[in-house]
């Protein structure tokens, strides 16, 4: 039976993995744009090469600026505000416990004014990161499943997906941005057009091949984004619950919780597009709506089952699956 210190490491190796993967999809649609516009000004090559360092360097770059700045514009998109220990005693109590239980510094603790229960945490590492949760959450779980929450973004903290996941969503919307780039850039100018001698020398053929290309790549990039989030995300949200597990020694309240979190419908209005991943529950996403296949949550009922497998529970009988089927 895997560990949970082994499933951290499988889940380092794989997250590297993914950052290469993101990177490299840079890489070669820099290349594709670079070659396609570049044959229209005369040097193929030459503009390729360069669209490949811009393209990685403006990856790099973005992924530097989210390191040192991503989280406080996270906070400030979510309209999450800072509280101290008198305004919230209940809270950093769990907080200083669920902290010292994994082993790292105390994360600064914010609260948002919204009635939908929910909490994430964001940081580029524990000694600098932060725990924000919902005023509802506050108002709609006991102390037992608010427990089991902040355990499971105190794994976040502990296994450092803050920073891979403030990392990765600024490398993939560096993605999306160079395929509007490109596509606009197509629309507007065809791509680049050169003379008919030129076309018939041969390269043209090569030119337009890659021009199809980075098309095809521009569109695909949504899809391949979503795919890269989901798959980060996912994995990373059983591996935190299973880490709550170890931080609380209750299984209970986090399985509590989740069903709690499921099954309500109050939605979350600072939640957008770019932050839904760093929720302990996909904020966008109830009852069901939308495709499960780029959820960046895994199913509640899938968390659940394998929040009782660490128990040796059994499953969620049919009632409960009918209750929560579809929910994430």
């Amino acid at each position: 039976m895997s560990t949970f210190y082994s499933e951290e490491s499988a889940n380092r190796r794989s997250s590297f993995l993914l950052v290469l993967v993101v990177i490299a999809f840079l890489g070669l649609f820099g290349f594709a744009i670079g070659y396609a516009i570049g044959y229209a000004n005369g040097d193929p090559i030459v503009w390729a090469i360069g669209a490949v360092a811009i393209a990685v360097a403006f990856g790099v770059l973005s992924a530097l600026g989210s390191y040192y700045g991503g989280d406080q514009l996270v906070l400030a998109s979510s309209h999450a505000q800072e509280v101290q220990q008198e305004q919230a005693p209940q809270l950093f109590n769990v907080v200083g416990e669920m902290a010292t239980a994994a082993g790292v510094p105390m994360p600064k603790v914010y609260i948002i004014e919204d009635p939908s229960p929910n909490a994430f945490a964001t940081g580029r590492d524990p000694q600098h990161s932060s725990i924000a949760v919902t005023s509802g959450l506050l108002q709609k779980m006991n102390r037992e499943e608010l427990q089991g929450v902040i355990g499971h973004e105190m794994s976040h903290v502990r296994n450092y997906d803050i920073r891979f996941t403030l990392i990765v969503g600024v490398l993939v919307g560096s993605i999306a941005l160079l395929a509007q780039l490109f596509l606009r850039y197509t629309f507007w100018f065809g791509g680049g057009r050169r003379s008919n001698n030129d076309n018939n020398s041969g390269g043209g053929g090569l030119a337009i091949l890659f021009l199809v290309i980075g098309v095809v790549m521009a569109i695909l990039a949504p899809i391949f984004t979503a795919l890269v989030q989901m798959a980060v995300s996912r994995q990373r949200e059983y591996l935190a619950d299973a880490s709550s597990v170890e931080l609380t020694r209750n299984p209970h309240g986090l399985e509590s919780a989740l069903a709690k979190l499921a099954s309500d419908n109050e939605p979350l209005h600072s939640a957008n597009g770019a932050t839904q991943h760093l929720y302990i529950v996909n904020p966008l996403k109830k009852l069901g709506g939308g495709s499960a296949l780029f959820s960046t949550h895994p199913p509640i009922v899938d968390r659940i089952n394998r929040l009782r497998q660490l128990t040796g529970d059994a499953p969620m009988d049919p009632v409960e699956v009918r209750q929560l089927s579809g929910l994430e």
